[in-house]
């Protein structure tokens, strides 16, 4: 700077305007009365291409030169100024009054002159110091031309300026001048095209701004006066290229013009009002220029931040208007940047195909500086003065953001794979190691389950290495325990114990295959194998699950070759496979019955479905036939040879079952089928041995499968072979016994029981036996011939005789039931047949119906209030034949009180009906009725409208045949509402006489 420059000497005029330069378009600055009213409207000049201008071109180009009486008056202080005014206007009067008084010689045309000559003298002093502001502006101008860069400008200067000239900085003229020279630098300052914000503009723009003294409402005016111009520009280029740049540019003036006047902005800069721009827009430009400019920030920052870089960065973030979450976002994504270069040279060294061990150790090593950056961004976030920090200090994660990573796990997978592999090369981890694989999976994103399956499968083969070292090497074998060296190996390998066992398991499993590799094992293999697994530490139960899979695959092969052979084909050299696979492999005898049963149930059951396609019994009963050679042939031998006994042993009965089985022979002997599926010992003879009956169907099938596939067979035994013919006849070939010796072997073969046996033969003996019995007992009555013809059917069925009596009982029941039903329903029997039935232990509660009985009931009762006695006995009623009929009490009770309350009034009207007739002996039947209604509902006294026909009825009553009880009396002369006068006289009546109304005939209708 060159304060000199402010006493410099004019400068000469130029014709130019005052406030334009020779290169500018003047703009009008169109200012807002609604922000600041009483403000004047200023001229700024500004170049149209000012957005697009470099930084490095001069605020002011030339300088501007002084015309007229400005050179004059850039000369004169202000002192010298107001004299040389005086003195001016002293002179200009004293030549206009000396004038007119010379040549006038007249005092008044002096004194006219005078006042010319003054106001000639005026305009020139008016002239003079009219044009002081625009010769200050004019070295305002000047000055600021003179410094290569503007900002060097102070407050001072432009005070000593306004001092020099004597004007004030509120001067139209010299406040122009501010205006416009600040409209430049902004102008200058904002980026050429094509570049972004420095991030240093707002604080020259500031710098500047007070250096100017210029306030907030002007300097407002300017940029909205910038944004009009960019406005326009865009308006009027015709290119997309060129409209996005002017948009560009224009966000960035809205964000510097935003971080300039602070939260002043929102009503100093009416951009949507004036430019129709949104507040959403508005948003969007100082966030996206935040964030650039944040961005651009981060990138000075590398992988040794420290604590003096974040608090940087907090104040970077705070200045440039950036929110919490997007400076969160930001930086979290410049990390992951940083940490993404390690990971891609990591992985060109890990998939280059001339990868060599030291090629691991590179990816190792780029790892190692991940991991590094990553803790020193962890103990930063748990620093205390963590608060101060940028946003989103902490681990580092490659999943999210613009990284590509997400999509490619398996690579990642690579490197966690690799580094776990160094971290095992030792044959041992280190606790540090394990903190830093955690770390490392999180970087990577890994889940829990594959971070955990990787490191499972390398510490897996580790764990084998040093296996196979301490075997080779009798280490394992040298050690007093065993386990304990086995928990120790993975405890530096940090193997979980229950996966190391798998892999003992998994190596003795191996060496069984290869020793079961000729179909069976020596003796020296069952050393060998027990060696390892005393080594190993294998618990018996996992020995022996692994011999049943391994030993029992191999004798299941055996098995289903013998099965497959069939009848005929299980001759000498099968049985001698069978017997060296069940001895050779060493199996338990448990065991091999469990994978013989297994394979012979599946034959079983195909037989069984093939017995149930069948078209008909008979084809049914042949497949069940073969189902039964095939156990006696093929099953029961290949047990014996499994068990290693001679086919010619007879198999051993249980003894409880045998007792069983006589017990049931004496309570059912009597049953034809039964006893002929326990044949004599010469039939047995003669059937040959016995088939086999530990491997059975109970479990396979369904009981009600296994009792219907057991009836058909019996039924077939019953019936025998029915042989069709040709028009439709049909021959029917009757069995020998020996069906049911087969019979019998099926019974085995099916699993069932001797009591489930008995049940189906006494089923269909029953079943038999009810079918013919229903026909002879057709009308329900038993007579003597009957009877003699059902015994004879139950000797011909071999049915015992209590099983007979409960058929015949059960059929008689039933045709009863039936009889006493509709007996009921017809009216044909009263209360006193049902205790008849009921004496003769006949169960009423079985055979009608609770509806039935509750009618029979209300019959009763009606019956009662109709019998013309007069009783009513309540024990009985409402006790004894709800009883008999079995019906609830209470309800029974409701029935009588209804039924009680509609009879007392039809009662009343039956008894003056007979009373008309004459019938006096009617009369006092229905009067007993009547009372009876009364003794179980106790009632009111009723009307009548004809009174003298009560009193009719009342004598009639009393003097009736037999007489009446007092009691009786009494209560119906209350009914009748008969006062005690009038029943003295009627009593004192003469007999059988009727009232005169009743002798005349006088009966309303």
């Amino acid at each position: 700077m060159n304060p000199t420059a402010i006493n410099a000497p004019p400068i000469s005029p130029s014709p130019r305007s005052l406030l334009l330069c020779h290169y500018l378009t003047p703009l009008p600055l169109r200012l807002s009365k609604t922000h600041c009213p009483a403000r004047r409207r200023y001229r700024a000049s500004f170049p149209r291409c000012a957005a697009t201008t470099s930084s490095e071109q001069p605020l002011v180009s030339n300088k501007k030169e002084l015309t007229g009486l400005q050179p004059i008056v850039e000369k004169m202080t202000p002192p010298v100024r107001l004299a040389t005014s005086a003195v001016v206007l002293a002179a200009s009067l004293a030549t206009g009054y000396g004038l007119g008084l010379r040549l006038v010689g007249s005092r008044n045309i002096a004194l006219g002159g005078a006042a010319v000559a003054g106001a000639a003298g005026g305009a020139v002093v008016y002239a003079m110091n009219s044009a002081v502001p625009e010769v200050a502006a004019i070295g305002l101008h000047n000055y600021v031309a003179e410094f290569e860069d503007p900002a060097s400008v102070t407050k001072e200067d432009i005070e000593k300026i306004a001092s020099r000239y004597g004007v004030s900085k509120g001067d139209e003229a010299f406040q122009a001048e501010i205006c416009d020279i600040y409209c430049r630098y902004v102008t200058s300052v904002l980026p050429a095209e094509g570049e972004s914000l420095k991030g240093d503009e707002v604080e020259k723009i500031v710098k500047f701004k007070s250096a100017l003294g210029i306030d907030d409402p002007d300097a407002a005016s300017m940029h909205m006066e910038i944004g009009r111009r960019i406005f326009r520009q865009r308006l009027e280029t015709g290119e997309r290229e060129g409209d996005a740049e002017q948009r560009r540019a224009f966000m960035r003036l809205v964000y510097v013009s935003a971080l300039v006047f602070g939260d002043a902005a929102s009503f100093l800069l009416p951009w949507k009002r004036v430019l129709k721009v949104t507040d959403a827009q508005v948003e969007i430009a100082i966030r996206e220029n935040a964030k650039q400019l944040y961005a651009e920030r981060l990138k000075l920052v590398g992988r040794d931040i420290n604590v003096e870089n974040l608090v940087d960065l907090r104040k970077a973030q705070l200045s440039f208007k950036l929110s919490d979450e997007l400076a969160e976002e930001l930086f979290r994504e410049h990390t992951r940047t940083v940490a993404i270069e390690n990971i891609t040279s990591a992985l060109g060294v890990l998939k280059s195909r001339t990868r060599a061990v030291k090629s691991m150790a590179l990816v190792v090593e780029e790892l190692e500086k991940v991991l590094e950056f990553n803790n020193l961004l962890v103990s930063l976030k748990s620093h205390s003065e963590a608060d101060q920090f940028a946003r989103g200090v902490g681990p580092i994660s490659l999943i999210g953001g613009e990284s590509d990573f997400e999509r490619r796990m398996d690579d990642l997978k690579l490197l966690y794979r690799a580094y776990v592999t160094d971290a095992l090369s030792s044959g041992r981890i280190e606790e540090n190691k394990l903190v830093a694989m955690s770390q490392l999976r999180n970087i990577l994103g890994l889940g829990t389950r594959e971070a955990e399956a990787i490191s499972d499968d390398v510490t897996s083969k580790a764990y084998r290495k040093r296996l196979a070292n301490a075997f080779s090497s009798g280490d394992l074998e040298a050690q007093d325990s065993k386990a304990k060296y086995l928990q120790r190996l993975c405890e530096e390998l940090h193997f979980d114990a229950q996966k190391a066992s798998a892999i003992h398991e998994e190596i003795y499993r191996q060496k069984l295959q290869q020793c079961v590799t000729d179909g069976e094992l020596s003796d020296d293999n069952v050393a060998a194998l027990l060696r390892l697994r005393v080594m190993l530490c294998i618990p018996q139960q996992t020995i022996e699950a692994a011999h049943a899979e391994i030993c029992g695959s191999i004798f299941e092969k055996v098995v289903r070759e013998a099965i497959s052979s069939g009848v005929d084909g299980y001759d000498a050299e099968t049985r001698k496979s069978v017997r060296k696979a069940a001895h050779g492999l060493r199996l338990s005898r448990e065991t091999a019955m469990s994978i013989a049963s297994k394979a012979v149930r599946r034959v079983f059951t195909n037989y069984i479905r093939r017995a149930r396609a069948a078209e008909n019994r008979t084809e049914s009963a042949k497949e069940l036939k073969k189902m039964i050679a095939f156990n006696t042939l093929v099953v029961t031998e290949m047990l014996a040879d499994i068990k290693g006994e001679s086919s010619d042993k007879e198999p051993e009965e249980p003894v409880q079952e045998k007792e069983e089985e006589d017990g049931e022979d004496e309570e059912w002997g009597s049953l034809e089928s039964l006893r002929k599926t326990r044949p004599d010992k010469e039939l047995a003879e003669k059937m040959g041995k016995p088939g086999q009956t530990e491997i059975t169907l109970r479990d396979d099938l369904p009981d009600r499968d296994r009792i219907d596939l057991y009836k058909t067979y019996l039924l077939y035994c019953l019936t025998g072979e029915v042989t069709r013919i040709p028009f439709g006849a049909q021959i029917t070939t009757k069995r020998d016994d020996s069906e049911y010796l087969l019979l019998n072997q099926l019974g085995g073969i099916l699993g069932l029981t001797s009591k489930e046996i008995v049940n189906i033969h006494v089923g269909l003996a029953e079943q038999a036996f009810r079918q013919q019995a229903e026909v002879i007992l057709a009308d329900g009555q038993l007579t003597k011939a009957r009877v003699e013809q059902l015994d004879e059917l139950q000797k011909q069925v071999g049915l015992p005789q209590p099983q007979a009596e409960k058929v015949i009982k059960n059929i008689t029941t039933t045709k009863m039931a039936n009889a006493i039903e509709t007996a009921v329903n017809q009216g044909r029997l009263n209360i006193k047949q049902i205790r008849e039935l009921k004496e003769a232990n006949v169960s009423l509660d079985s055979m009608i119906a609770v509806s039935l009985r509750e009618k029979l009931f209300k019959k009763t009762v009606n019956e009662i209030f109709s019998s013309g006695t007069g009783e009513f006995d309540e024990t009985e009623v409402y006790e004894t034949i709800p009883s008999d009929l079995s019906i609830d009490v209470e309800k029974a009770k409701g029935v009588v009180h209804d039924l009680a309350r509609s009879r007392l009034s039809n009662s009343l009207i039956q008894a003056v009906a007979l009373l008309r007739q004459r019938n006096a002996k009617g009369v006092v039947s229905s009067l007993n009725d009547l009372l009876a209604c009364d003794k179980a509902v106790p009632a009111e006294p009723l009307s009548w409208e004809v009174a003298e026909e009560l009193s009719d009825l009342y004598s009639i009553y009393s003097k009736s045949d037999p007489k009446p009880a007092p009691e009786k009396v009494s209560r119906l002369q209350y009914l009748l509402g008969i006062d005690d006068s009038t029943a003295t006289a009627l009593r004192e009546m003469e007999d059988g006489a009727f009232s005169s109304a009743a002798e005349e005939g006088n009966f309303v209708f």
